[in-house]
């Protein structure tokens, strides 16, 4: 099997697999009980929040466990804009974030606030002129994710953190799903508020997320209950989940700074896909993730291609995960200016630090002899 749908969800490394079945086996205590096999949990949960606020570079108290990348999202902007709201009612998002962002956004709406969505050029990147121009004196919130889950353009954090420090009443959100091992993000030196991560994304577990806030930032809770994670996000800790997330992002990292051979084969890639009749590459060449490919073939849908690949036992995606299985355009195409039917064609390629050379060579020429035999059966 070739797997190339990571950033769908990554396959989990075995130490994390091990490390899960262990803590969940052996420590399986409620961290909240008072006893000693739940403190032992609680001194695992602790030790995670350690390890994890070490790697990211940020404080303990500023890391709260989620369910992962969706509840993160929700939680940082419906409970930062419900808890701000007396500051104003105004929200800034871009027309490409991920679903549970969008969502989001259209419920507030419904509650009364405002929402802009920013517009992205042919490379799906937004403007900063756009961004200042949208900021007014009721804005109390800008979310924007880090790399795009499609088509892996970088936005420009950096210089909207820069930008934003001018607006002290703002509070600025991420979405790091994507790029968390693979892009670096400093979430200090940006002057990030929120940062959503997610476990499975980065070879963690499913079930599994961080929300990094800020310290001084309020939210009001989505959960009501146990007043777990500092009265924020009631419900009992995945203890073992949390711990193999730590061991996960660890191991990620080191991946990460062991010379990764990401660049050279998404190179290798791009290169090989130029080169065939009819495709056309949507993923622009700089500033983009290492490990994000997003392309077109004329004449055929996109879930007629995967399930062609899929026969040769190379699995691939169309759109994200969360909207794969609806056959509609993708609006980030859309939104880039790529016309309706060649988005219809698109497919997303996305590669992990475990992918070879020797898998690009066979996706390359699995991907050449898919269009030669449809071609030659559809007739196209």
């Amino acid at each position: 099997m070739i797997y190339l749908d990571n950033s769908a969800t990554t396959q989990p490394y075995k130490e994390v697999i091990d490390a899960f079945v262990k803590v969940s086996s052996t420590f399986f205590g409620n961290p909240s009980s008072l006893h000693g096999v739940g403190e032992k949990a609680e001194k695992l949960l602790q030790q995670a929040r350690r390890q994890i606020a070490q790697l990211l570079k940020v404080k303990e108290k500023e890391l709260l466990f989620t369910s992962g990348g969706t509840e993160g999202n929700n939680m940082a902007i419906k409970g930062i804009a419900k808890q701000y709201q007396n500051r104003g009612n105004h929200l800034i998002t871009t027309t490409i974030e991920h679903p549970s962002v969008i969502e989001t956004m259209k419920q507030l709406e419904k509650e009364g606030f405002e929402v802009t969505y920013l517009p992205v050029d042919e490379d799906g990147r937004i403007s900063l002129h756009d961004l200042q121009i949208a900021i007014r004196e009721e804005t109390i919130l800008v979310s924007v994710m880090h790399v795009n889950n499609e088509i892996g353009t970088i936005q420009p954090i950096k210089a909207i953190g820069t930008l934003l420090k001018e607006y002290p009443k703002v509070f600025f959100h991420v979405d790091a799903v994507q790029s968390v091992g693979k892009v670096p993000l400093g979430l200090y030196e940006y002057g990030i508020d929120a940062c959503t991560m997610s476990s499975h994304k980065f070879h963690g577990l499913k079930g599994t997320g961080l929300l990094y806030l800020r310290q001084g930032v309020s939210l009001i809770p989505l959960l009501a209950g146990g007043n777990q994670e500092s009265e924020l996000r009631s419900g009992t800790e995945n203890t073992g989940g949390i711990v193999a997330m730590a061991k996960a992002l660890r191991m990620t990292n080191d991946q990460f700074n062991s010379s990764s051979n990401l660049p050279s084969l998404m190179n290798q890639m791009r290169i090989a896909l130029d080169e065939i009749e009819d495709v056309i590459i949507h993923t622009p060449i700089k500033a983009t993730a290492p490990h994000i490919l997003n392309f077109s073939v004329k004449g055929f849908k996109s879930e007629v291609f995967v399930h062609a690949l899929e026969e040769n036992d190379i699995y691939i995606s169309t759109t994200s995960a969360c909207s794969s299985k609806h056959a509609h355009a993708s609006s980030t195409l859309l939104a880039m200016g790529i016309k309706e039917e060649i988005a219809l064609s698109a497919v997303r390629v996305s590669l992990s630090y475990q992918t070879t050379a020797d898998e690009v060579e066979k996706f390359i020429h699995a991907v050449k002899n898919t269009i030669f035999q449809l071609r030659k059966v559809m007739k196209v």
